[in-house]
């Protein structure tokens, strides 16, 4: 992966995010993972196997085509190849994407609109957000923009920087299955553990990068880096992931708020640790806040690939 592909990526993500009317590798891999898990299911009666059977086949898939149409268009035009290549890196990050949907909550929150709020927010979190009042769906906000930015931005720049695209690609697979099946429900806490436990894996160094990241990136916007640092070291192991707490204890300190807490997923309710102090009142400020230390940390997560990349050359 060379400096100027990654940087290119960057900006056509900044410009373009995710084009609706666009084709999307990642939204062909999501279609790729409900037809097989339906075979799957039908003809492997064993759920770890049938699931474990479920993660090689969208990983063979996903590097094969992957790796074929970049020898093919190589063969082509060599610029071909340089575009293709560029399309599929931009399609592994999600920064300017992620801004625009949780926007679209805030901004239906900020006209009165909770209603509003509470559907835009159902299309990006996971748990249910019909009760949710102001500063529930502000938390909740915050946190799935704390949380992405390690899987939404940083994780894919660290394998864009480890492997080019194809191994971005591997991951946001890996990623797509945790989101799709790495539930712990009836359905899929046999079925989905495998995937789960392979995504923690890939997201262990990635997670902890984006915590710091965070905590850099609170210390150059004027916010409490000192505290970013303490929160994420003393509460960012009481998440039940390994791995989100670090994002999401890292913003709750920076911001001087409490993020975290019980919510209700599948109709149960569950009781989640809280991540900060909670010293100031949740309030639209602090979304923006958190999109200022998105911005930074993604910049801050770009220039280390970049001197990585230059290190390497």
């Amino acid at each position: 992966m060379s400096a100027e592909l990654l940087v290119a990526a960057v900006v056509f993500d900044l410009i373009f995010a995710d084009p609706r009317n666009w084709p999307h590798p990642v939204v062909w891999i999501g279609r790729l993972i409900t037809r097989l898990e339906e075979k799957l299911r039908e003809y492997v009666r064993d759920e770890t196997l049938s699931g474990l059977l479920l993660l090689l086949l969208v990983l063979a898939t996903t590097g094969f085509c992957s790796l074929i149409a970049l020898d093919l268009s190589g063969r082509i035009a060599s610029w071909l190849q340089a575009l293709l290549a560029l399309w599929l890196a931009a399609s592994c990050l999600a920064l300017r994407g992620l801004h625009l949907e949780s926007k679209t909550v805030i901004e239906a929150l900020a006209e009165g609109d909770v209603a509003g709020a509470r559907q835009a927010l159902s299309m990006i979190v996971g748990r249910e957000t019909a009760q949710l009042d102001e500063a529930g769906i502000l938390r909740a906000t915050i946190e799935t923009v704390a949380e992405n930015a390690s899987d939404g931005v940083i994780a894919p720049l660290f394998y864009l920087c480890l492997g080019g695209p194809v191994a971005a690609l591997l991951y946001k697979a890996v990623n797509t299955l945790d989101s799709m099946i790495g539930y712990k429900n009836e359905r899929y806490l046999k079925f989905g553990r495998v995937a789960a436990q392979f995504d923690d894996l890939l997201n262990w160094i990635p997670a902890r990068l984006t915590g710091l990241l965070l905590v850099g990136a609170a210390w150059l916007a004027g916010l409490n880096g000192r505290g970013a640092w303490k929160i994420m070291l003393r509460d960012a192991r009481l998440h039940a992931s390994p791995n989100a707490g670090w994002p999401e204890a890292a913003a709750a300190g920076a911001l001087d708020i409490q993020l975290g807490g019980g919510a209700v997923y599948f109709g149960k309710f569950i009781d989640k640790p809280t991540f900060g102090n909670g010293e100031e009142k949740i309030a639209l400020v602090h979304y923006r806040r958190m999109i200022r230390l998105l911005y930074i940390s993604a910049a801050l997560g770009l220039l280390a690939a970049l001197l990585l990349l230059g290190a390497h050359t």
